[in-house]
C-alpha cells in the first residue's frame, strides 16, 4: 500500500470513488474534498490510496488549521479531514493504513497530536477511530465528535 498525490493522470478515477450507500451521510464525496483542497491549499493534504496499481481510496489531512468558532489563530490543529475507502475495498486495512500515514505526516511536521471529527451515530466510524487510539475530547465541531490521538 502507498499514497500518491492527485494528478492529471488519476483525478478522474479519484472522482469515481464511492463508499457504501449507508456511509454517504458520513463522508463527503471526493469531488468536494478536492474542491476544498483547491480553496484551502495552505491546510489541505489530499492523497490517493493505492494497493499496487489499484486505486482503493482517498484520504485528506488538515495541517496547522486554526481551530474553533471563530477560528483561533493560536489553536492550530492537524488531523484527518476526510477518508473514503471504495465500497468494495473496505475491511482490508486500507483505512488503517491511510490514518497511520496521515499521523506519520503530522509527526514529521513536529506535531504531537492528530485530530479527527466524525458523525456520532450508530454504524458510524467511532469504533474504528477508537481502535486506532483516538479519544473523544468532549468537543463538538459542526455537530461532529472531536477525537484526538497522541503521537509518539
Amino acid at each position: 500500500m502507498h499514497l500518491r498525490k492527485v494528478d492529471p493522470d488519476n483525478y478522474e478515477a479519484a472522482l469515481a470513488l464511492s463508499v457504501r450507500p449507508d456511509q454517504d451521510d458520513l463522508v463527503a464525496p471526493v469531488v468536494k474534498s478536492l474542491a476544498e483542497a483547491y480553496v484551502y491549499p495552505e491546510y489541505a493534504w489530499p492523497r490517493l490510496i493505492y494497493d499496487g496499481d489499484e486505486l482503493v481510496g482517498f484520504v485528506m489531512a488538515f495541517l496547522d488549521l486554526p481551530w474553533g468558532e471563530p477560528s483561533d489563530p493560536t489553536d492550530l490543529r492537524s488531523g484527518l479531514w476526510r477518508l473514503n475507502i471504495a465500497a468494495d475495498r473496505q475491511g482490508r486495512g486500507y483505512g488503517t493504513f491511510a490514518v497511520e500515514a496521515v499521523c506519520t505526516e503530522i509527526r514529521t511536521r513536529g506535531e504531537t497530536r492528530a485530530y479527527v471529527t466524525y458523525e456520532p451515530r450508530e454504524g458510524g466510524p467511532a469504533p474504528f477511530y477508537a481502535r486506532l487510539g483516538f479519544i473523544p475530547t468532549g468537543e463538538i465541531s459542526e455537530g461532529e465528535t472531536v477525537a484526538v490521538k497522541t503521537l509518539s
